[in-house]
């Protein structure tokens, strides 16, 4: 029988997913971090009990882990990928790190105040990973999943998130899909900007699913693309500075009764 359906959009999520498994020291440079804005927001719940222990889950080098560890919070980070782990202990010795993934994450039961997902939920099995979570969290325990997206309301970043494939920017009312076990409570909005060189915005383009997973062709074409669209059409030259705009996206989520 041939795969379709359901089983092959997983199949293919899997894929993508695994090209991250190598490359940690060259996401790690390139990719984007995260506002303190947008952290203080998750693990803020007036009249609940405080967040202290945190799941980091799909971690990777541990771009969002430091804005966690940076707010007075415990984390501990889980991913599949030993090489992107690799790169957060360099950087962040004192956190605990455990290779796994969200629908499997080898945690103790009850062992978390809050498990985040950043830049990841779209690689997991949502009903797996909810009844993974809510093994994991203790009562009033979060969930937070968040997004960095490219601000494709400015016309210059929407016409490169088109050149680059960058398949993370959500449509408009987007809600992220969750098991029964949680329910979606808020979601926040941070937007910010990260400063890039013309040559940065390439190499941002080469640590994304697409270019990872794609042959030779298809990344000259999009090289060629880029090349034409920074320095002839846009007019930039190399080095020169640029404000590349994002928009933090973060949903709260809590667990059924």
């Amino acid at each position: 029988m041939g795969t379709s359906g359901p089983r092959l959009e997983a199949l293919r999520r899997r894929q993508l997913a695994d090209s991250y498994q190598a490359g940690g020291e060259h996401y790690d440079r390139i990719r984007p971090g995260y506002p303190a804005e947008a952290v203080d927001w998750v693990v803020s719940r007036p009249g609940f009990p405080p967040v202290r222990d945190v799941a980091d889950v799909g971690a990777g080098t541990g771009k969002y882990t430091r804005v966690l560890q940076a707010a007075g919070l415990s984390v501990h980070a889980v991913d599949p990928s030993a090489d992107m782990l690799a790169q957060l202990s360099r950087s962040l010795p004192q956190v605990p790190v455990s290779v796994g993934t969200a629908e499997d994450t080898g945690l103790p039961d009850r062992s978390a105040d809050a498990v985040t997902v950043a830049q990841a939920w779209h690689w997991c099995d949502p009903g797996a990973a909810s009844r993974e979570f809510s093994r994991v969290l203790r009562p009033h325990g979060i969930l937070g999943l968040v997004w960095n997206q490219l601000d494709v309301s400015v016309p210059w970043v929407h016409r490169y998130s088109r050149i680059i494939h960058a398949g993370d920017v959500l449509r408009p009312g987007f809600r992220p899909e969750l098991g029964p076990e949680f329910i979606l409570e808020s979601s926040s909005t941070v937007p910010w900007a990260q400063q890039m060189t013309p040559e940065d915005l390439f190499e941002l383009a080469k640590s994304r699913a697409f270019y990872l997973s794609a042959d030779t062709a298809a990344r000259e074409k999009l090289h060629a693309n880029l090349t034409w669209y920074l320095y002839e059409h846009l007019g930039h030259h190399p080095g020169e500075v640029l404000d590349l705009p994002y928009l933090t996206l973060t949903w709260r989520a809590v667990r059924a009764a």
